[in-house]
């Protein structure tokens, strides 16, 4: 018994002083390159900036720990799919003991201009039905920031639920490598100078 306690001791140490970045998306190769998984994907940029790997699954989520500008970080990437995302951030933030200040939310927004980028320390769910169950799963508590990034509407009469499960046009994607550059760099400086500088800096639509 005590061998098998060993394997595990430490998982949880400091638990108090690490931050959750959770970017949105759903699981499988059918959603992997879509709009609506931009969450995954800068989660995937970050990560493979920093030297970090989603080697192993926690709970309902693809997690890789680390240290990005400083801080212990976990990053995770819920399984549970877009609309349960909740879950998985409910149960991470238990086991890490993580409080709601320390916990960042990044995913896609159909009301902002492709690339534009939205920080905010709080708010509501917007109709975004992740952050809806998130706010659900952390007992209605509303306060903790959240990394809006844009995708544009739909064209013509498209629906938005058959345009954010697109893949991006091939013309755009010179923009959205530079939006998954400029989102990490947002969330580098909300971890090493706090969420007032990060959105001062930050914030807005994409360069020219």
């Amino acid at each position: 018994m005590q061998k098998i306690k060993g394997l595990f001791q430490g998982v949880n140490d400091n638990a108090g002083d690490k931050y959750l970045i959770v970017g949105l998306g759903n699981p499988g190769a059918k959603y992997k390159e879509t709009r609506h998984n931009i969450g995954f994907q800068i989660m995937n940029h970050l990560a493979a900036r920093h030297g970090m790997t989603f080697s192993r699954k926690q709970g309902n989520a693809f997690i890789a720990t680390g240290r990005i500008a400083g801080a212990s970080v976990v990053l995770a990437k819920p399984q549970t799919y877009m609309n349960n995302s909740g879950r998985a951030v409910g149960a991470l933030k238990k086991f890490y003991k993580i409080s709601n200040e320390r916990i960042i939310i990044v995913f896609d927004d159909i009301d902002l201009p492709p690339g534009t980028l939205r920080m905010r320390p709080e708010g509501g769910s917007g109709g975004q039905n992740g952050i809806k169950s998130i706010i659900q799963h952390l007992g209605g508590n509303k306060n903790f920031p959240r990394l809006r990034v844009g995708i544009g509407r739909p064209p013509g009469k498209m629906g938005a639920a058959a345009y954010v499960l697109q893949k991006y046009k091939q013309a755009q994607m010179p923009l959205i490598t530079e939006t998954y550059d400029r989102a990490s760099d947002a969330v580098e400086t909300w971890l090493s100078d706090g969420i007032q500088l990060a959105m001062s800096r930050h914030n807005g639509p994409a360069p020219e």
